[in-house]
């Protein structure tokens, strides 16, 4: 056991633990498992997310601080936010056009699907909303009955405390000027920002210019700062690799507790994903494109000499951990280690790209999007335009850019999506019950994209060591 690579521990501690979370659910141990097992997954995330703001700031400011050649950083930070611009675009691109094709919200049964377009005319007409296809059903005689019977159903608007919460937080969002996002980034109190994860943007902002004053500085005054910086960048890099010893174990009680917390018997986990088995796999089967085609593939093409088998390899602990994890920021320590020390990208381009990459790449949440929203669509009976849809891939492009890195963030960028559209923002209740494991696979597509960009800009600035890559972890 002891002799196998840590990516391998890591996928056994992955099944382990939903195999024992299905034999706990069976054996109706769930209680136990939630207050016994679960806890140690906590400890886990909360270990990672504690490293890496620190790791964060120390790197970008060790790395941009031995830059030789300051004006090589806006050189650097264009290439960086255009590549992970553009990946986002291909990722709700494609994500459309899978949605589109599969239709799988017209798999369900025709006269349900029939009373939610009469529920969400109800809601338009309420709202003062034109429905956005010009059809009206409740107008049309044929379904006057459907029309009185969902009309004086009570349950069907969908009230919920968690979606009021979210709807409210992405009204917040919408509110903002056009140039908050910038507001944003620059910090009022440094240390209430590197206390709080959600403001990652505000901590990279503060160590770019940090560490762009101390390359303006001459050597000998800032030496000393230098060597504490790297000093204190080495012993959370150490922790980093301390954490990782015991990853495996930990992954078994997260996804142990994830599922544990899902239904209390196998039946009732089947029974969730059943319901949205159509939307589940046309996602799931744009998620898998993107890690397992789409990435690798530009890599291979850009990078010669690495294979796709290799890419895969060298990152494979930082996808099973962002599995685990359901949080890019958490993975986020990790993933600096795989792509430094088994993709041979310098610390200079890792320590500046990828904290950016985990805090404004979203290519899998921003799939999310367009399926999910084109889905609900066809579950209502709207037939969306081409311009709609657009403003889909338009506005999940600009809403990933401000989400935070933490788990089901997707949520609120998906109630901004909806709304600019008119449609009900409620209706992200709807994809609540598999949002949790999805959102395991978004947020591998996430770093596996950050790792991607991350070794095209490295190749790029001539900061890629080909030796390490096609070794990595061998």
């Amino acid at each position: 056991m002891k002799k196998l690579p840590i990516h391998i521990k890591i996928i056994l501690g992955l099944v382990l633990g939903v195999l024992y979370a299905f034999a706990s659910s069976a054996m109706g141990w769930n209680k136990f498992t939630i207050n016994w097992i679960d806890p140690f997954g906590t400890i886990f995330i909360r270990l990672l997310k504690f490293i890496a703001v620190p790791l964060v700031m120390f790197s970008i400011i060790s790395g941009i601080s031995g830059l030789s050649n300051v004006s090589r950083l806006g050189k650097m930070g264009l290439k960086t936010l255009s590549l992970y611009m553009l990946t986002t675009v291909i990722a709700v691109g494609f994500g459309l056009l899978l949605v589109n094709t599969v239709k799988p919200g017209e798999m369900i049964d025709d006269d349900q699907r029939v009373k939610n377009r009469i529920s969400y005319e109800l809601w338009a007409d309420e709202n003062g909303i034109e429905e956005k296809d010009g059809i009206s059903f409740l107008t049309d005689p044929k379904y006057a009955v459907i029309v009185r019977e969902v009309a004086n159903d009570s349950t069907r608007v969908i009230s919920n405390a968690n979606v009021e919460g979210h709807i409210s937080n992405a009204n917040n969002a919408k509110e903002a000027g056009p140039l908050q996002f910038i507001v944003e980034m620059v910090p009022e109190n440094i240390i209430l920002s590197i206390s709080n994860n959600r403001l990652m943007l505000q901590v990279i902002f503060f160590a770019i210019f940090f560490g762009l004053t101390i390359a303006l500085i001459p050597n000998e005054k800032s030496k000393a700062v230098v060597d504490f910086i790297n000093s204190i960048n080495e012993i959370f890099l150490k922790m980093v690799e301390m954490v990782m010893k015991v990853a495996p174990y930990f992954v078994f009680a997260l996804l142990a507790g994830v599922i544990a917390k899902m239904a209390d018997t196998p039946a009732e986990v089947f029974e969730i994903f059943k319901g949205l088995a159509s939307y589940t796999l046309t996602l799931l089967a744009g998620l898998l494109f993107l890690i397992v085609i789409f990435y690798p593939l530009i890599v291979v093409t850009f990078v010669k000499g690495l294979t796709y088998k290799q890419f895969l390899r060298n990152i494979s602990p930082a996808q099973f951990l962002a599995f685990s994890t359901s949080s890019s920021a958490a993975t986020l320590p990790v993933t600096m280690e795989c792509v430094e020390d088994n993709m041979g990208v310098s610390k200079n381009v890792a320590s500046f790209v990828l904290p950016i990459g985990a805090t404004v790449n979203m290519d899998g949440t921003s799939m999310l999007q367009g399926v999910a929203v084109v889905f609900m669509a066809q579950l209502h009976m709207i037939d969306l335009s081409m311009t709609q849809q657009l403003i889909i891939v338009f506005t999940a492009t600009l809403a990933s850019i401000g989400a935070a890195a933490v788990p089901s963030a997707g949520l609120i960028m998906m109630i901004i999506v909806l709304q600019s559209v008119g449609l009900n923002p409620a209706w992200i209740a709807i994809i609540f019950p598999v949002d949790r494991i999805l959102d395991m696979f978004r947020t591998v597509v996430n770093v596996t994209g950050d790792a991607t960009v991350s070794t095209l800009v490295a190749k790029s600035e001539g900061e890629l060591d080909m030796e390490v890559a096609a070794k990595g972890l061998d």
